[in-house]
């Protein structure tokens, strides 16, 4: 009833829960006996080993990228099919990955191709304390919880983040385009962070309302969703927030742009009296007081007047 594989299988042992890592075969198993399946980059003869110990067909990672997010949670009659994505934080942005987890009997089976954090702190605590986990329904609930945690401690980076932009906003320092593209990128962060809460939102909604789910379990999924529900709360207010600060940039180059053409115009007005006039001397005609030696002089003069009157209007009118 199934093949050789390298997985991770985690099963009771009077009353411990012991880690195979090595080559096993499933057949020394009892299905009973069985907490955790972890399958980790699995090649296509360790999956079917474990469908075939489980009696059902696991998703693969192509699958569950494929299916829509409303469908993400489905049953059979021996069976639960559970589907989510893990964020992955990156220098710049964030990619989600997909994992798929499957429910036969007690038994929770993981399948997924990249390490995870919340994965690897699991497998500690479940040789530490072995009593908290007396089967997969009570490992699935902590991956859960524990990635909701990590889902929270994101959001309040992004939330010092956003701070971080607002005092240097307040502070109007290198308030530029690439400012403005830095907080485009967190708003993208910011979406992508509540579309994967609103996914295991969806899933945990989905679980609640399965005959399959232990009863002893339904209080914290009704936590999990609580604290879920806060959550999206949090991402709304942060993308309000950055759309404030956005529109906020946005207004400060705009100043800063009519700033420099209020000051090229000023200039422009202030330079055309004196301009008309040196225009007007310089033509090659004979113009009154054209012959007196000091004409230059007085031309000079009229022309700082000019500038000087210029000034004055605009002074008495606020323009400048």
């Amino acid at each position: 009833m199934g093949g050789r594989a390298m997985i991770d299988i985690f099963y009771r042992v009077n009353g411990m829960i012991e880690l195979s890592k090595q080559e096993t075969d499933l057949r020394a198993f009892s299905r009973s006996d069985v907490v955790w399946i972890d399958l980790f980059e699995p090649e296509g003869d360790e999956k079917r080993a474990v469908e075939a110990f489980l009696g059902v067909e696991i998703q693969s990672r192509a699958q569950a990228e494929e299916i829509e997010s409303s469908s993400r949670f489905t049953e059979s009659e021996t069976a639960i099919f559970a589907n989510t994505n893990f964020l992955m934080p990156g220098p710049e942005e964030y990619t989600m990955e997909a994992v798929s987890f499957t429910l036969v009997d007690g038994v929770l089976t993981t399948l997924r191709d990249v390490p995870l954090r919340t994965f690897t702190e699991l497998k500690r605590r479940l040789q530490g304390r072995p009593r908290m986990f007396p089967n997969g329904y009570w490992v699935f609930v902590y991956i859960l919880d524990q990635r909701v945690d990590l889902d929270a401690d994101m959001i309040e980076l992004m939330s010092k983040e956003i701070s971080q932009y607002s005092k240097r906003i307040n502070q109007q320092e290198d308030i530029n385009e690439d400012f403005l593209l830095d907080i485009n990128q967190l708003q993208e962060n910011t979406m992508i962070v509540r579309e994967n809460i609103v996914d295991k939102q969806r899933l945990i909604t989905n679980i609640l309302k399965s005959d399959k789910l232990p009863d002893e379990l339904e209080a914290k999924f009704n936590v999990l969703q609580q604290d879920i529900s806060s959550l999206i709360n949090h991402t709304n207010f942060s993308f309000e927030r950055l759309e404030y600060l956005q529109e906020t940039v946005v207004g400060l180059i705009n100043l800063d742009q009519n700033r420099i053409m209020k000051i090229f115009t000023v200039i422009s007005l202030l330079l055309m009296p004196p301009t008309l006039v040196a225009s007007f001397y310089g033509m090659n005609v004979k113009l009154p007081l054209a012959e007196w030696p000091l004409a230059w002089l007085g031309i000079l003069l009229f022309m700082l007047f000019l500038l000087g009157l210029v000034l004055f209007i605009f002074n008495r009118r606020k323009l400048l």
